[in-house]
């Protein structure tokens, strides 16, 4: 299944995308909590699954995709953790070693923003791209094993953990700098395990315009996916909705010669292979009236 929060901002409701168009959720089921993570916290996949087929004859629940606002697909999770240095080649380019252990940062949730949402420019900030492969956690999950990780797994989304690097650096420490309005793009939709045999095995690109900057591989993190969620939990009891995003590889624009960072009227683009393209365009930051 493909989880989408569709709808303006702050009142998003739950959707998910089937053969082009998209199922609105509490129109084909009113007993469905009207948000991804209340569905998650409820345990009521089940009742989505067998509600999907009975919707694909009942056309008065279909939505055009197209025209539709795709907020983040899980709009309001408690916390967005995010891993830093997690593919080699990354630490490479920053003439860094391998951590010993998985380096851990914050997003703030208010960062998030869906599938063309503008990324904002602060004034004066370096802003650059970061393609991730996110994990959204489906159940609460402390103290997991690694073999028993999977359990815990709702699905896999693009994420851009879009930086503000000027902030980041002069901080030295990250949560400003990452944590800006609009500096957590998501989506375009949750999907789910079935649908994806192996998160390690999946391509993963970011582009600015029509220029590569990333092209990676996900078998070339440095922890996997249960290895995270057992060092995580050891100490931070994840819920349903909250956000793991994995870490990203290496062409940041920061570490290129001369470094490229972006500008009003880009359009950035994080793909990765069976999870689709997440694309948002850049502009700058309102300007505060007095």
């Amino acid at each position: 299944m493909r989880f989408v929060s569709f709808g303006a901002p702050g009142s998003e409701k739950p959707g998910i995308l089937l053969d082009g168009t998209l199922v609105d959720l509490g129109a084909a089921d009113p007993t469905l909590p009207r948000s991804v993570r209340e569905i998650l916290a409820q345990d009521r996949l089940g009742d989505v699954r067998a509600l999907l087929q009975r919707a694909g004859a009942d056309t008065a629940v279909h939505l055009p995709v197209l025209g539709t606002r795709l907020g983040p697909p899980v709009p309001d999770p408690s916390k967005i953790i995010c891993i830093g240095l997690n593919y080699a080649d990354h630490a490479a380019e920053q003439k860094r070693p391998l951590p010993a252990a998985p380096l851990l940062f914050a997003k703030a949730p208010s960062a998030l923003c869906g599938a063309g949402d503008p990324i904002l420019l602060p004034a004066g900030e370096r802003v650059d791209v970061e393609a991730e492969l996110a994990v959204v956690i489906g159940r609460r999950a402390r103290h997991v094993r690694a073999i028993d990780a999977e359990q815990f797994i709702a699905g896999y989304m693009c994420f851009n953990d879009v930086s503000g690097r000027t902030a980041q650096f002069s901080d030295r420490q990250w949560f400003r700098g990452k944590s800006y309005d609009s500096f957590a793009p998501c989506g375009p939709c949750l999907v789910t395990p079935d649908e994806i045999p192996d998160p390690h095995d999946l391509g993963i690109s970011s582009r600015v315009a029509d220029r590569l900057l990333q092209e990676s591989h996900t078998s070339q993190l440095v922890f996997r996916i249960p290895q995270l969620l057992e060092y995580i939990t050891q100490g931070i009891t994840l819920w349903p909705g909250d956000i793991v995003a994995t870490g990203t590889p290496a062409g940041v624009g920061v570490f290129r010669d001369p470094p490229v960072f972006l500008q009003e009227g880009d359009v950035v683009s994080v793909s990765i292979e069976k999870l689709g393209t997440l694309t948002n365009p850049v502009r700058a930051a309102p300007v505060p009236t007095p």
